[in-house]
């Protein structure tokens, strides 16, 4: 196999990108629930006021991996980076490539003073919460998930 490489993400990552997120989505059942779109997606990563940031996986000149992730206040912890999606491409996973994305992830919330990492994870997805134990992480409980939709 040859060498995979991680790197930041570029403009024109964002259709391969969107199609991993898209793969995510299928996974977890809610396909339908993804009504971004390819416009929206770059526009919010490389347009005038950039909102999220990412790192990509890529081997032989294909996106097999993402790590998707943006900016969080916390009022009791400070800067917080909230990690969006990981994802690897179903064929390519076992190949120790989510560990690159998720480790990159974790040295830029470091090198850029960040208090600390959260994410969320679904409680039936076994392989996701297995690998996050391999970091030690602090499993939350107590708080429900809430959202409010602001456009039709």
């Amino acid at each position: 196999m040859s060498e995979v490489i991680i790197r930041k993400a570029v403009q024109e990552d964002c259709a391969p990108m969107l199609e991993l997120i898209r793969e995510l989505a299928e996974y977890e059942k809610a396909l339908h629930e993804v009504t971004l779109t390819l416009d929206e997606f770059t526009k919010d990563g490389f347009g005038k006021s950039p909102v999220w940031g990412a790192f990509v996986a890529e081997l032989n000149h294909e996106i097999v991996g993402i790590s998707l992730y943006y900016d969080r206040f916390s009022t009791w912890k400070g800067r917080r980076l909230y990690l969006e999606d990981l994802v690897v491409t179903e064929k390519m996973r076992g190949k120790q490539i989510g560990k690159l994305l998720f480790d990159a992830t974790l040295e830029y919330g470091k090198s850029n003073q960040y208090s600390g990492m959260v994410f969320q994870v679904l409680n039936w997805n076994e392989p996701a919460i297995n690998f996050y134990k391999k970091y030690s992480p602090k499993f939350d409980n107590e708080w429900l998930n809430v959202s409010i939709e602001l456009k039709d």
